[in-house]
């Protein structure tokens, strides 16, 4: 299978997961403040990215010594003594999430690895762009930020890091050989990361780089300095 149909058919799999996770079931209460109800199809990694938070706090405050969740299952996504206190089996509903707003233009991220463009965003079926890259090369965190996700789950991504710059953008870095960096490590920018050399199946010279808005995939483009 070709790198272009690997990524091709990855790119949805990830958007799922970056969006707004599905609401509650019909039957369970609201969510108090400071927790989640678990939806059908929900995941530890969706959960702590909705929330901004990583798959390791969402455990530790839950006391979750694996990854299994289930439906209808309240999950505390506040640290202990901020808003939401100790899971309750009422309260009020969280506040509406606001509207989105305009993809942010004000981030300036820095190339990950000095390669060359070989594959172009192009909006469908490119939700990113891919970069060469030599078996070994460093790769590094485009802007300071917080690991949101490290690891394998997601099999046609390869070794992927997830990193989380503000409120509203991230930036995905796929196909790596090593990663360097633990989930809830907080980055610098130029931070070595991960080494590039494939993964998945896909060739070892290049690497999957992604900038997502409120989880919705952008040209990465704008947000580089020009070459």
């Amino acid at each position: 299978m070709s790198a272009s149909t690997i990524l091709r058919r990855a790119a949805p799999l990830l958007l799922a997961a970056l969006l707004a996770a599905c609401a509650g079931t019909p039957d369970a209460g609201p969510a108090p403040a400071g927790f989640y109800r678990v939806a059908q199809g929900d995941t530890l990694w969706r959960i702590a990215t909705r929330n901004g938070r990583s798959v390791a706090e969402i455990k530790r405050w839950n006391k979750l010594s694996g990854n299994d969740i289930q439906t209808g299952q309240l999950l505390r996504v506040a640290p202990p003594g901020t808003s939401g206190g100790s899971a309750p089996s009422g309260g009020k509903p969280a506040p509406a999430k606001p509207a989105p707003s305009k993809p942010a233009v004000d981030i300036r991220l820095a190339w990950p690895v000095p390669g060359q463009v070989v594959a172009r965003y192009n909006g469908s079926t490119m939700k990113g762009i891919v970069l060469a890259a030599q078996p070994g090369d460093p790769v590094k965190a485009a802007a300071a930020g917080k690991v949101v996700y490290v690891g394998g789950g997601i099999r046609t991504y390869g070794n992927l890091i997830v990193i989380k710059h503000d409120a509203r953008v991230i930036t995905v870095y796929a196909y790596n050989r090593e990663l360097l960096v633990k989930d809830g490590a907080s980055v610098q920018a130029g931070q070595v990361i991960a080494k590039a050399g494939g993964s998945a199946g896909v060739p070892t010279d290049r690497l999957h780089f992604e900038v997502r808005v409120d989880g919705k995939a952008v040209d990465p483009a704008p947000y580089l300095p020009d070459r």
